[in-house]
């Protein structure tokens, strides 16, 4: 039986305080001024386990992007998942769940004092780190003339109706041994603001993760996922940010590409939802986010009977923002065009809560790091579709990453 102990919060978050810990994960819930930060494995399984379609206990847990839960995918199985199994989740030692200005420390009642002495140390000021990544650290796999090339090839599947819409992802890498996750990751937090950010650790493997997106989200039998098609940078000029919003907002390319990740979505709610459950509640719509303009829709629905959150999360993954249209066939030629298995880049880091809630993000804006051997990637993609223009969706990779890199040299 789990103890609750409340207190007084005033951040930031000290991260130092979990060097000695080797399994963590953090996320934030930021349009529901949350944030929880599990520490320790009491216990761990392939999958969360529920019970009258709650969790039977706070679970944490990731999914990278090879997890493939129907076995639809057997031919793209034969990607490396990557240094982190494709799933996993556990049961923690200790939650912190930050509330606006209180925190709750959630703990078996032996491990009460631990946690608070750990509390405490969460607490305390942390050294502001400064510039712990430059530009220069990176080096791109696929160069802008290769990727021009494979764009266009998937372009070309696109005209011949293989598929309507492809998500292509770049990957940079650079060897970092000096990187300081733990500053690094407060910077990037309090430099992007992110809504959906996440914090990894599994032994020497690191996810400093500033994501914007949301995959999925629970509160009893309701779920709804947000996919994000669409950006655009902020500029400092505020009639000029303003013109780009509207510029973001009525472009037909941008549209279609943000509907038909809605249509994905819809479709595979459908699969789990109750009967004429599933709408559309926002299409379209255009974020302000640190460093970039998102355009975001809103896709919910009620669990049928008998089904419970996993059920979703196996019908909508992998998210339809970071696949494309038909999904399968999408995944495909992203196996063939891109240079490297996406490991848990497009994947998920999230939590289920005995109270009925959850809330799963996508892997997106996110550096990972291996502390043993230094070596670090960021990935970025954008849509293809057959309207876009590959110069343009290059620029929009090179945007996505520098929202992350400037929020860690500037």
């Amino acid at each position: 039986m789990r103890t609750t102990v409340e207190q007084q919060w005033s951040g930031p978050v000290n991260w130092n305080a979990l060097r000695a810990h080797p399994r963590f994960l953090y996320r934030r819930v930021a349009d529901e001024g949350r944030g929880l930060l599990a520490v320790g494995v009491l216990s761990e399984a392939l999958r969360p386990h529920f019970a009258d379609g709650r969790a039977t206990d706070w679970w944490f847990g990731h999914l990278s992007y090879a997890f493939d839960p129907a076995g639809e995918r057997t031919l793209m199985m034969q990607q490396d998942a990557g240094p982190l199994p494709a799933a996993r989740w556990w049961v923690p030692r200790w939650v912190f769940e930050w509330r606006g200005d209180r925190v709750a420390l959630h703990a078996l009642a032996p491990d009460v004092p631990e946690g608070l002495q750990l509390l405490e140390e969460l607490m305390q000021p942390q050294p502001r780190t400064r510039q712990p990544i430059v530009p220069a650290a990176f080096r791109l796999r696929t160069d802008r003339e290769e990727y021009l090339r494979r764009a266009e090839r998937l372009k070309a599947h696109i005209q011949r109706g293989d598929i309507y819409e492809v998500n292509f992802c770049i990957t940079r890498e650079g060897n970092l041994p000096e990187l300081d996750p733990f500053g690094a990751f407060g910077l990037l937090l309090r430099n992007t603001d992110a809504d959906h950010a996440g914090f990894l650790r599994w032994d020497d493997h690191m996810a400093l993760c500033a994501s914007p997106e949301r995959f999925l989200a629970f509160k009893d039998d309701r779920v709804w996922s947000q996919p994000m098609k669409g950006t655009r940078p902020r500029h400092p000029d505020p009639a000029e940010d303003e013109r780009l919003a509207r510029e973001l907002a009525n472009d037909p390319k941008e549209r279609a590409e943000n509907i038909m990740a809605v249509d994905v979505v819809r479709h595979d709610l459908s699969r789990v939802a109750a009967k004429a459950s599933v709408v559309v509640e926002e299409l379209c719509a255009v974020r302000q986010h640190a460093r970039v303009h998102q355009m975001t829709s809103t896709v919910a629905a009620r669990l049928a009977p008998g089904a419970d959150p996993w059920d979703a999360v196996c019908a909508a993954f992998p998210m339809a923002s970071m696949t494309g249209a038909p999904k399968l066939r999408a995944m495909e030629l992203i196996q063939h065009v891109e240079d490297s298995p996406r490991g848990l880049f497009s994947g998920t880091l999230g939590f289920f809560a005995p109270d009925g809630t959850g809330d799963l993000n996508v892997v997106i804006r996110t550096l990972l790091h291996n502390t043993g051997t230094g070596r670090t990637t960021l990935s970025t993609g954008s849509a293809l579709t057959a309207a876009c223009d590959p110069a343009q969706e290059w620029n929009e990779c090179e945007l996505k990453a520098n929202s992350v890199m400037t929020a860690l040299w500037t």
